[in-house]
């Protein structure tokens, strides 16, 4: 895939953006709200207090403006430093990712693909900041309606943790949701309900039931 320097030298920027984000939605549309007041600094401490979420890549070759954006969970822990979670353009996954904190943990979802499903967990280890991507005429999400001295579009950076014990895929994801019903820990997660979404929140009890699941032992 194509690569950008950062203007962090120690950090690599990729193409990790979702085709759910090419578009708004009607839905999202209505979620174009102002920069929230928390800071986009980068924290010297992680938070005692951890929150979950969803960050989906692309593991196949898909073509944006004469470049790969393809961006596997593999891909990331190749890198073996953080990257820029850069090129979402949809307000909801944007509010999302403003609102995470250093330390909080993330699974990474391959979308997009033949078999789509969770993969591994990284890592927040920078607090939102403006995707300067969006300025780059060059970058396949640019953005010419964004302004420097007011940012539309941010993002975090994130490390790999570990690869789960076996890919938990979507209609497994489904099939468990189903099955039990509205007292399902899945029944409300927005990877299922909004399907659409880059990047969107998990619960703890979503969490840890997706961690059991991985650990299943599957014919």
């Amino acid at each position: 895939m194509a690569k950008r320097k950062s203007k962090d030298k120690e950090k690599s920027t990729k193409r990790l953006k979702s085709e759910a984000d090419l578009t708004d939605s009607e839905d999202t549309k209505a979620d174009e709200t102002k920069p929230s007041d928390r800071s986009t600094t980068e924290s010297k401490d992680e938070t005692t207090e951890k929150h979950y979420w969803l960050f989906k890549g692309e593991p196949e070759t898909r073509i944006v403006r004469g470049q790969d954006v393809k961006f596997s969970y593999f891909d990331l822990e190749r890198e073996q430093k953080p990257v820029c979670w850069e090129g979402v353009r949809n307000y909801e996954a944007r509010n999302s990712m403003k609102q995470m904190k250093v330390g909080d943990y993330g699974f990474f979802y391959h979308s997009n693909c033949k078999q789509p499903g969770i993969v591994g967990i990284v890592r927040v280890v920078k607090q939102a900041y403006p995707d300067y991507s969006a300025w780059d005429d060059k970058h396949p999400y640019f953005d010419e309606k964004t302004d420097k001295d007011n940012p539309r579009w941010f993002m975090v950076d994130v490390e790999s943790v570990r690869a789960l014990p076996r890919l938990v895929g979507l209609h497994e994801l489904r099939t468990e949701m189903a099955a039990g019903g509205e007292g399902s820990p899945l029944w409300a997660m927005k990877l299922l309900r909004r399907g659409r979404l880059s990047v969107c929140p998990v619960t703890e009890g979503e969490w840890n039931h997706v961690i059991s699941m991985a650990d299943r032992v599957v014919d």
